[in-house]
């Protein structure tokens, strides 16, 4: 008898404070009209100093387990994506099970940047598949405005921040479940997206650091070339591997970073306007919260219902992509 790995509870928090393209044309050289025709984005949240990815992540923990009716000592894991954590160490997961009260579970980040959540949820659901846990909490959260360079008209208008979680379950005899996923990367386009100080290389204690890049960089030609080809690879990967192809697909939630992106993803999948959930122009990217945000909003939309296979595919700096199939 196989074991599932269902998700069975989601939530999601942003900031409140909303800062409209209206906002960013007082701040850096820059139009509504600009900001929309290259990326669809109408606005985006930004977290206060006191809104750490911690913060956003535990509420949208909070919200998630009480869907699922899970109770904190129920967790036995905390697996959270994210390359903003609060400090660079402890790890964000950490601070989670802490705000939580998952005294005793295990907790742990994956740094796979915009697709975070991906890759958080691959390894939750093969830890339960495995049968080395029962119950997880899956996290996405970044808070990459804390990062950027609000002269740099370039990104500054693309990224907001945010949070959402899931409560995975261990189930049997049920075909819901995560059905299949492709993980990818490809290191030599690191240099393409990256945020050089705070690590090893160019220690914050390092007075050489004063002279490299404390604020995120992204080659956005080079970056956009690669998305519109690695969405639909991956797609089309994981639909492969499931047997499947994009007909059997009721919903597909990709990573909000580019309304440009994401309609070429459609294109290439063949689906059809209502089977593609958006929200880029409110929020923007919000990296590794991307997708569960989307998740989660199209659950409280009535858009995504037990027994539906969905879609999330995501790509972001390492370079990584990777697509998960779900059956709701």
């Amino acid at each position: 008898m196989s074991t599932r790995a269902v998700i069975e509870g989601i939530g999601h928090s942003v900031p409140d404070r909303v800062l409209t393209n209206d906002d960013l044309m007082k701040m850096v050289d820059t139009t509504d009209e600009w900001i929309v025709q290259r990326t669809g984005i109408r606005e985006r949240r930004i977290s206060s100093p006191e809104e750490t990815t911690s913060v956003l992540s535990i509420r949208a923990a909070k919200k998630a387990m009480a869907m699922a009716d899970a109770d904190p000592g129920e967790i036995e894991l905390v697996i959270c994506g994210t390359v903003t954590g609060d400090m660079p160490f402890p790890s964000t997961s950490c601070l989670i099970q802490e705000g939580i009260g998952a005294k005793g579970a295990g907790a742990f980040d994956v740094g796979a940047a915009c697709a975070g959540f991906i890759y958080a949820l691959s390894v939750a659901g093969a830890m339960i598949e495995g049968g080395q846990a029962k119950t997880i909490l899956v996290v996405g959260a970044d808070t990459l405005t804390k990062f950027v360079d609000w002269t740099d008209r370039s990104t500054c208008v693309l990224f907001g921040d945010g949070a959402a979680a899931v409560v995975v379950r261990a189930r049997q005899n049920t075909d819901r479940g995560l059905v299949k996923t492709v993980l990818l990367a490809d290191g030599e386009g690191a240099k393409h997206i990256d945020l050089q100080v705070g690590g090893s290389l160019h220690p914050v204690s390092d007075p050489a650091s004063a002279s490299c890049r404390s604020t995120i960089y992204m080659a956005g030609a080079e970056v956009y070339r690669f998305a519109v080809n690695a969405m639909g690879d991956a797609c089309c990967r994981a639909l492969e591997l499931a047997g499947m192809d994009s007909t059997d697909v009721d919903l597909f939630v990709p990573h909000q970073a580019n309304l440009r992106i994401i309609e070429s993803a459609k294109a290439r999948l063949g689906l059809p306007d209502e089977k593609v959930f958006i929200n880029v122009e409110r929020f923007g990217n919000t990296s590794g919260a991307s997708i569960p945000i989307g998740l989660s909003e199209a659950v409280a939309q009535g858009r995504l219902k037990p027994g539906m296979l969905v879609m999330t595919v995501g790509f972001g700096a390492g370079l990584v992509w990777g697509a998960n199939l779900i059956r709701w």
